[in-house]
């Protein structure tokens, strides 16, 4: 797997007030600090795409819980493995709500690799996460699956949701570190 420089995991919700600002100049750079604007406006982070997608409703909700917005709105790149609602709710009852925000963080950034991995350039192997414990990728074919430290093995279910800081990768569980 091939990784770029590494930013801070999961930086704040884009402020697009700027626009606004942009129009009021009379020179001629207005114009252009308005499309420059207006194409920072159109920017999709890995938050912004899992918060569009209803999907992973429970996931968006776990990374404001764990303060992890401003971290993959930032400049990434990043690859997440992104459970959906199902996946969360195969988890014992409770299990959510029973972890602090200190707790919730170190599981969630288990699910993030520093770097873009597109799905053909994934590779067996073991891989170190962003909270520094090493998940095992496997692949056969064209199915691809992932073991935790816990020895559970989760499908990669959907690939290669490409947002301007990184990609997404959907699986059908919950990695644990």
């Amino acid at each position: 797997m091939r990784t770029r420089t590494t930013a801070t995991l999961l930086a704040g919700v884009l402020a697009l007030g700027t626009v606004g600002l942009a129009a009021c100049g009379s020179d001629s750079n207005s114009s252009s600090a308005t499309t420059t604007t207006a194409a920072a406006a159109e920017k999709t982070t890995i938050v912004s795409a899992a918060a569009a997608n209803p999907d992973f409703s429970t996931l968006v909700e776990a990374v404001k819980t764990a303060g992890l917005v401003d971290t993959l709105n930032g400049a990434g790149p990043f690859t997440v493995f992104a459970p959906t609602n199902e996946a969360f709710a195969k988890l014992p009852a409770g299990t959510l709500d029973s972890l602090t925000p200190e707790q919730l963080k170190s599981i969630l950034t288990y699910h993030v690799i520093a770097g873009e991995v597109m799905a053909k350039d994934v590779k067996a192997g073991k891989v170190k996460t962003v909270n520094g414990e090493e998940i095992t990728i496997a692949v056969v074919g064209d199915k691809v699956t992932i073991t935790d430290a816990k020895g559970n093995t989760v499908n990669v279910t959907k690939t290669d949701i490409t947002t301007d800081n990184g990609v997404i990768h959907v699986i059908d569980g919950v990695l644990m570190p």
